[in-house]
């Protein structure tokens, strides 16, 4: 029987950044706009009623879709897979086994393909870890909102002026938009990392290693 969690809030918080390297009080040194990403902070609560923060960045999302072919627009889907996905255990953990519960689900997933499987369609891939979400769930936790009555008297209780959504979700829902062209670029790393492991690949336009571009030219490249 799968342990039920409760989600009570989603909230949107951002990793680490120097706002003083973002160009401002050291102008002699290079600009820089690295970090300041967006991420997750999704409350839980275990059925011991211990609260639990599972930490989401941002860029997960854009790496289920390119792994999966998830469509970016599908933002119930991404967060049911990345909700679940911490308790889908690992093939090679030979001591996971011991655990009938864990065992069960390796019994139920075993064989099927992975993001990495090549000359997979995306369809299947995403066939494939649904049914390792499904067995998640069946054998080890269901992640489900609390009830809204109970989430706002809560918030009423500490004196916060702040109305509890129907859907704790609602947050990432409603907030989150991923950037199709980040989405395609990590598609493009994965379909480099997905070729390369039959045999070597040859760099394309469309399957390439990072920090290369073909080009589209009529001249030939110096050297070739």
């Amino acid at each position: 029987m799968a342990e039920i969690w409760t989600i009570w809030d989603a909230e949107l918080g951002y990793s680490t950044t120097s706002l003083l390297q973002a160009g401002g009080e050291q102008p002699d040194q290079r600009p820089s706009h690295d970090g300041a990403e967006p991420m997750w902070g999704i409350s839980r609560v275990r059925p011991d009623g211990v609260p639990h923060m599972h930490i989401i960045p941002h860029s997960t999302f854009e790496w289920r879709c390119a792994e999966y072919g998830i469509d970016p627009d599908d933002m119930t889907t991404l967060l049911d897979i990345v909700l679940h996905e911490p308790w889908i255990p690992s093939p090679d953990d030979a001591l996971a086994r011991l655990n009938p519960v864990v065992a069960a689900q390796l019994e139920a997933t075993h064989g099927l393909p992975t993001c990495w499987t090549p000359g997979v369609p995306d369809s299947e891939r995403l066939a494939a870890h649904r049914a390792r979400i499904d067995a998640v769930k069946q054998h080890r936790v269901q992640m489900l909102p609390e009830n809204q009555r109970f989430r706002q008297g809560v918030l009423d209780y500490v004196g916060l002026q702040v109305t509890a959504p129907q859907d704790p979700l609602a947050p990432v829902k409603t907030g989150a938009r991923l950037d199709p062209a980040r989405v395609q670029a990590r598609r493009l790393a994965v379909e480099w990392y997905r070729n390369n492991r039959a045999a070597p690949a040859t760099p394309t336009y469309e399957v390439k290693p990072p920090a290369t571009w073909m080009g589209r030219k009529p001249w030939t490249v110096a050297g070739g």
